[in-house]
């Protein structure tokens, strides 16, 4: 059996995720978007704001600026999953020029369940012990025999290229898999989703780790825009516009009203005369004492002026 890389993430019984290197990260996004810009040009803050905003308006490309490439370890049935992403270079372990390794993968217990009768796909509900332990008796038997005629083919002399036919999809392969940041993160929304199937959610959890890491910004923002975030179908959002009450899309607004004057005075601070005209300029309708209460009262929170209005202009748009 292979060691697995001490710089490796674990997965399943013996594979493995490795991150072996990578181009770029947050910074590449930002000056690849700003191209026409030198390095070292803006803030850390301003950086942060403009790869949201790349996020938020599916601007791709300065995300394929940023590379991964992987050494990774898996079954044969996750790897003929994990190729159906065709944007990535891959080069794997081939069995046509070397031999094969003792090597398959076995289930835990608790992963053998019934096929789920509403997703043809997936699995639901836990069996017996008697069938648990029939399956892996199985699993182990047939991996085993299914070697045993491999190794005493090869020992024969026999092309490899052929009997690796024998050789069940349990058995362990290996590849380098190497794909830019916005087709990676394609991968992980996928493959990560509660609904994959489990044997190869926990290879894209494994790489989701080593994207936190080389590109924080370009990670908070897919969480926040694209895992988290929702869109809305026109028939969707014309149910909204028909059934929201009016008082909690106005209720929604002043908040936003609010946050934006907030916003503003943390990013350029103003005196506090000048504070509830900067909020009427935004569209704020409460009274100059409201205002002061709820100003005084700290609660307001502090965002991102271009979001916030972005948002704004979304609300406004179910209102009229």
């Amino acid at each position: 059996m292979t060691q697995i890389p001490e710089d490796a993430i674990k997965c399943l019984d013996k594979g493995f995720v490795r991150l072996v290197d990578s181009m770029g990260g947050d910074d590449a996004i930002v000056q690849s978007a700003r191209v026409s810009y030198g390095k070292g040009t803006s803030k850390v803050s301003q950086d942060r704001g403009l790869i949201r905003y790349l996020m938020r308006h599916r601007h791709t490309t300065p995300f394929e600026m940023v590379e991964f490439k992987y050494h990774c370890k898996m079954p044969i049935f996750v790897a003929r999953q994990w190729v159906r992403h065709r944007t990535a270079n891959i080069n794997e372990y081939s069995l046509r020029y070397s031999e094969a390794r003792d090597e398959f993968y076995y289930p835990e217990a608790e992963h053998i369940q019934y096929q789920s009768a509403l997703n043809k796909q997936g699995r639901s509900e836990k069996v017996p012990k008697e069938l648990t332990d029939k399956v892996l008796k199985y699993f182990r038997e047939m991996s085993d025999r299914s070697f045993e005629m491999y190794k005493e083919l090869n020992e024969a002399g026999l092309a490899r290229e052929l009997i690796r036919a024998i050789l069940p999809v349990n058995l362990y392969t290996e590849w380098y898999w190497k794909n830019d940041l916005h087709n990676l993160l394609h991968f992980i929304g996928l493959r990560s989703d509660p609904h994959a199937q489990y044997e190869i959610r926990v290879f894209s959890d494994a790489m989701a780790e080593s994207v936190k890491k080389v590109a924080p910004f370009a990670w908070e923002a897919y969480q926040d825009y694209v895992v988290r975030g929702m869109r809305f179908s026109r028939i969707e959002q014309s149910l909204l516009e028909k059934n929201l009450p009016a008082r909690v899309l106005d209720d929604i607004l002043e908040d936003i009203f609010y946050q934006i004057t907030a916003t503003l005075h943390n990013n350029k601070s103003r005196e506090e005369t000048d504070l509830f005209p900067l909020y009427q300029k935004q569209g704020g309708s409460d009274s100059e004492v409201d205002f002061k209460l709820k100003w005084d009262s700290g609660e307001i929170e502090i965002g991102n002026v271009r979001e916030l209005r972005e948002f704004k202009i979304k609300l406004e748009s179910l209102i009229n």
